[in-house]
């Protein structure tokens, strides 16, 4: 299928590896040119490399934490943006007792203010062109909270509520605000989350992938790749009429109805 984006230029945070690649890898394939930002330099530098020679777009890599103003406003300057995939690494898991009032600033600051921040800054030059698609990378926790990760679930309802009204007030400027909310795929946040559970009870990886893979009722993890197609679709051509969504990709894990 023909996105109908070639030539569009995007803006894919935390996009060196895992979910944000995958975006980017896709994104790319469809003719879209990518300013890709994530905090380590040559991650990201091999990762831009890579994507430039396999899809013969433009890519810029700006590493720095996005979280500060000064990283988002050289990320911003490579602007205009037509498409804005955001996306920040999860707080560390915990119990509720074990957080402070700084644990939850830092935890807003990345899975809230900043996409925030991101949207406030490109929305307008998006209503300005009549055409603008945003996608926020969240959680599957905004669905069906998980317990040790009170800090996500906080964060990013509070980013899902932004986007709800947002969302409805772009939409008749041809811009569409969704969030994509991945339950657990095969990336570093997987394997860290999967690590601490072998050391705490004493199972090897092999085990505890195959406990966690056995309550997904597709069997298995998904891949940043199906991940990155989801999203291209959101930022496509096709996808005008999806408004203030939260699009599950968590292999019908949530056993919900809605």
């Amino acid at each position: 299928m023909d996105l109908g984006i070639r030539g569009k230029r995007a803006l894919v945070c935390a996009s060196s590896k895992g979910l944000g690649r995958g975006c980017a890898e896709a994104l790319a394939e469809a003719g879209v040119d990518l300013v890709m930002n994530a905090r380590g330099a040559e991650a990201l530098e091999s990762a831009a490399a890579e994507i430039r020679a396999r899809h013969g777009v433009k890519v810029t890599a700006v590493a720095g934490d996005i979280t500060t103003e000064v990283v988002r406003a050289a990320v911003l300057a490579e602007g205009p943006f037509d498409i804005l995939v955001t996306n920040a690494g999860g707080p560390p898991p915990g119990m509720w007792s074990d957080w402070s009032r700084d644990d939850f600033i830092k935890a807003f600051d990345g899975n809230m203010l900043t996409p925030i921040a991101l949207m406030q800054a490109v929305l307008p030059g998006m209503i300005a062109k009549g055409w603008g698609r945003v996608v926020n990378i969240t959680s599957v926790s905004v669905k069906a909270p998980i317990g040790v990760l009170g800090l996500s679930n906080t964060a990013r309802a509070g980013l899902t509520g932004f986007v709800a009204g947002t969302s409805r007030q772009v939409a008749g400027k041809g811009v569409t605000i969704n969030n994509l909310l991945p339950g657990i795929h095969a990336t570093d946040r997987a394997i860290a989350l999967d690590g601490a559970v072998m050391k705490a009870r004493g199972m090897s990886m092999e085990e505890v992938i195959a406990e966690r893979a056995a309550t997904i009722p597709a069997g298995r993890y998904g891949t940043a790749s199906e991940f990155g197609a989801t999203c291209a679709f959101l930022c496509s051509q096709h996808a005008g009429f999806m408004v203030g969504q939260n699009v599950l990709l968590d292999g019908g894990a949530s056993n919900t109805t809605l």
